[in-house]
């Protein structure tokens, strides 16, 4: 009698770069996703975010309507908490610390904060939240820091260099990419990081968004509606 043979469905299946838009030609999905993907094809752990939300933010804001750029570190690590974007957590997740820090801060700032932590409106209005690394095994903060995603937020800011942008650089992992942005005409924003560990080191007290609408209004743009 023949025993059926099990096989491991893989945790990442192929991602359908298709939907990435203008983003597609950057040179990190020909050079640098292929070695990626394969790693994350062969992990046998849980991998966050789920599949289908690895390019999110780039799915959701294109470069031609990028106007601001947050840059985080990696994906939440707890399941169901991390939807693509960076800081950004699913509509029914209680706020992680550091985003109930860049809450507080936005009250102290314009008065108002958002609902949830989902900050999917802040994407569509042209706000890039991008992590520095799209992937973290379940339970493992950094897991993916060094697989390879480094690559392409320098594609990424290389390609938004092209026109003036707000940069929100929090923390030094950001910061350490500011060599990759071009240009002199764009606007800094560098602080501490919003972490419980830090944000009492230059975050709070930094007035990140209204002076970004105050930029946006003196280049002609519209403001972003934060709340």
């Amino acid at each position: 009698m023949k025993i059926a043979q099990t096989c491991r469905i893989p945790q990442s299946m192929p991602h359908d770069l298709s939907r990435l838009g203008a983003w597609a030609d950057l040179p990190f999905f020909s050079a640098g996703w292929p070695a990626i993907e394969g790693a994350l094809e062969r992990d046998s752990g849980q991998i966050l975010p789920p599949d289908p939300l690895r390019f999110a933010a780039l799915e959701r804001t294109q470069p031609q309507d990028t106007r601001v750029v947050i840059l985080g570190q990696d994906p939440y690590p707890t399941p169901g908490h991390a939807n693509g974007l960076a800081f950004s957590v699913t509509p029914e997740t209680p706020l992680p610390k550091s985003l109930r820090n860049i809450f507080q801060e936005l009250v102290a700032d314009t008065g108002q904060a958002p609902d949830t932590g989902d900050l999917g409106h802040w994407a569509d209005q042209g706000v890039l939240l991008l992590n520095t690394a799209l992937s973290v095994p379940a339970g493992a903060p950094s897991g993916h820091a060094k697989l390879g995603w480094s690559a392409l937020t320098k594609d990424v800011l290389a390609r938004l260099s092209d026109s003036p942008r707000a940069f929100l650089l929090w923390g030094r992992q950001a910061q350490a990419f500011r060599r990759d942005i071009i240009g002199q005409r764009h606007l800094f924003i560098e602080t501490a990081h919003p972490s419980p560990l830090s944000a009492h080191r230059g975050f709070f007290g930094s007035h990140p968004f209204s002076r970004v609408n105050a930029w946006l209004k003196e280049n002609g743009q519209s403001r972003i509606s934060w709340s």
